[in-house]
């Protein structure tokens, strides 16, 4: 999947969704604008001015990307607005703003919204290649470096981790005593589950991921794939016992595969395994720089919540969070249930 800003929706409303990174952007570009309404705006001249292009070019691309621009800023004011506007304004930045009966004007993350889509500017292209760069120092610095493990520094990871792993040792014991199958029946099965929420398995999952032999597959995982997964093994474990108990004998991998097949359709498990496929694509598109092929159907942008839950202030590090007695005491109602 393309990752050039000129062509890739989603690769600019990841940047653009990116408040953390924004910040640094606006600070080290320093770009000008007007300030109004407690926020910084551009008139159309300004935008040409800064990207060195015709104001004309500016208008193709609002009429080609008019949706997406609006969606990150772009406005056009009249009336009382309007008035209230050219009060901030040197007429000389300005067309005939005195005669305007409406005007549009662009937000900072519109004027970058527009360099990011203008080919015509060797402007653009600079600006585009120094707001890539920012956008991974940011990363970097926030993440410490490690976005392997980036999944871990949301809140909601290890009650969910702790949950799943517990969902896990209740459906190796339903494999151990409700099914007639070799000792490969654990990885096998698991593969499948595997298969079923996120079209991978472990040793594809793996490779997409650049992980090592060693390294856990589940401790990479967000919280909602560990949570689709925990309600996949928990509905097979109760369906496995009771499909045993019927039969008075252990399930054979037949019956196991039918079992599996229905699960997989259960319309209460469907949305959940949806949302972990795009959750899982789109989250490694944006933070691992990883694209899982099989997942590019349910490739989204990264919304703003994401960048906070992951890089922001309520973001921390797994040693961080089994430190915080508010973390502990959640484990131990999970515990005590």
């Amino acid at each position: 999947m393309t990752k050039d800003l000129t062509t890739s929706t989603i690769s600019r409303q990841n940047i653009l969704n990116n408040n953390l990174a924004l910040e640094k952007i606006e600070s080290t570009l320093a770009l000008g604008g007007i300030c109004w309404c407690d926020k910084t705006f551009f008139t159309k001249t300004q935008v040409a001015q800064i990207l060195t292009i015709d104001e004309r070019t500016i208008d193709r691309y609002i009429e080609s990307h008019k949706d997406e621009l609006i969606k990150n800023g772009y406005k056009i004011i009249k009336g009382k607005e309007l008035k209230s506007f050219k009060e901030y304004v040197d007429d000389m930045n300005v067309v005939d703003i005195s005669r305007a009966p409406s005007l549009g004007i662009f937000s900072f993350r519109t004027v970058l919204n527009i360099a990011m889509l203008v080919t015509e500017s060797e402007k653009a292209k600079l600006i585009r290649s120094k707001i890539l760069d920012i956008v991974l120092d940011v990363m970097v610095q926030k993440s410490g470096g490690h976005t392997k493990y980036i999944n871990q520094r949301d809140e909601d990871y290890l009650p969910s981790a702790y949950k799943e792993y517990n969902y896990r040792k209740e459906f190796t014991e339903a494999l151990n005593l409700y099914l007639d199958a070799n000792k490969w029946k654990y990885a096998k099965y698991t593969n499948r589950i595997y298969e079923i929420v996120f079209l991978e398995n472990a040793a594809e999952y793996k490779k997409i991921l650049t992980l090592t032999e060693k390294d856990c597959v589940r401790q990479t995982m967000y919280a909602e794939v560990l949570n689709a997964i925990a309600s996949f093994e928990h509905g097979l474990a109760i369906e496995m016992k009771q499909a045993s108990e019927k039969l008075e004998r252990k399930l054979t991998t037949d019956e196991m595969d039918k079992l599996i097949e229905s699960a997989s359709q259960n319309p209460y498990l469907v949305p959940h395994i949806h949302d972990a496929r795009a959750k899982m694509a789109s989250r490694d598109l944006c933070f691992r720089d990883a694209l899982h092929n099989k997942l590019e159907a349910y490739i989204q942008s990264v919304p703003q919540s994401d960048f906070d839950k992951f890089l922001g202030e309520t973001s921390k590090s797994l040693e961080e969070r089994l430190s915080d007695p508010e973390t502990l005491a959640v484990f131990k109602r999970l515990k005590d249930r």
